[in-house]
């Protein structure tokens, strides 16, 4: 099995996984200060009572937005599972595709994983994938499957806790799909303002994309906790696959793999 890690800004998602596709998945808060003996602990007690065995677990590929994440979380690896984790964004992570971005540096693990899963799942591009984390990204691969660029916004869950710190009389919201745009109290204007105006902010940025870069029958994939959400309010998404991000880890893994053969 496949140990896939996905440390975000929000939550640390370990999913387990076999032949590419996601056996079992639990979630934490993100947190820099936890130890790698805090998660070896808490992770190895729930594949106990999955009947997931840690002896089974023969790799781990970790793709980290946070730095400081990645000491702890490589000692979970190391300690926990006998395994020398791969880590997205290192030389030893073979990419089997370009990134023609201005500053290749810069881009985020989470962006390269979603560029492989494009190929792993839709077979190149182009494509446009959607990801709902704690930012809202666009990430465009282009035909022959290379990163080209992409769109990153505040996501929803991060302009609906600004609402409430910055504004005196605006309550603390749950995000949903509200049955009217027109809200009739505030709570209902607040979430038509944040579930609508995200759809609205969605649905044309996918049409500039296509139209700015010509290519208007591009798919597009909605990834993160809120794609299925927010996928009851528009039929602009091909594709809706909470998991796509861990499937493109897995990919990779199996790129890496078949260079040690």
């Amino acid at each position: 099995m496949l140990l896939a890690i996905d440390s975000g800004n929000t939550n640390v998602l370990f999913t387990l996984m076999e032949d590419g596709e996601p056996l079992v998945s639990w979630r934490r808060a993100s947190d820099d200060r936890r130890t790698a003996d805090e998660d070896g602990v808490w992770l190895r007690q729930l594949m106990k009572i999955g009947d997931f065995k840690p002896s089974k677990v023969t790799g781990v590929i970790i793709s980290s937005v946070r730095p400081a994440a990645l000491f702890g979380l490589r000692q979970l690896a190391e300690v926990y599972f006998g395994c020398v984790p791969l880590v997205v964004g290192e030389d030893d992570v073979p990419l089997n595709f370009d990134v023609r971005v201005d500053r290749p540096d810069q881009v985020g693990a989470d962006r390269l994983v979603n560029t492989r899963a494009v190929q792993a799942k839709l077979g190149q591009g182009p494509a446009i994938v959607v990801d709902f984390g704690t930012a809202t990204t666009l990430d465009v691969v282009a035909a022959d499957g290379a990163y080209i660029g992409g769109v990153i916004a505040p996501g929803v869950n991060l302009s609906a806790e600004a609402l409430y710190q910055a504004a005196a009389k605006l309550p603390r919201i749950d995000i949903r799909k509200p049955e009217n745009v027109l809200g009739a109290d505030t709570v209902a204007c607040m979430q038509s303002g944040l579930f609508w105006g995200y759809v609205s902010m969605i649905e044309g940025l996918v049409a500039r994309l296509r139209e700015e870069l010509d290519m208007p029958s591009a798919p597009v994939v909605a990834t993160g906790g809120l794609a299925a959400l927010f996928a009851g309010g528009t039929d602009v998404f091909d594709h809706i696959d909470p998991d796509f991000t861990v499937k493109g880890l897995a990919a990779l893994y199996s790129d890496w793999a078949k260079t040690q053969a």
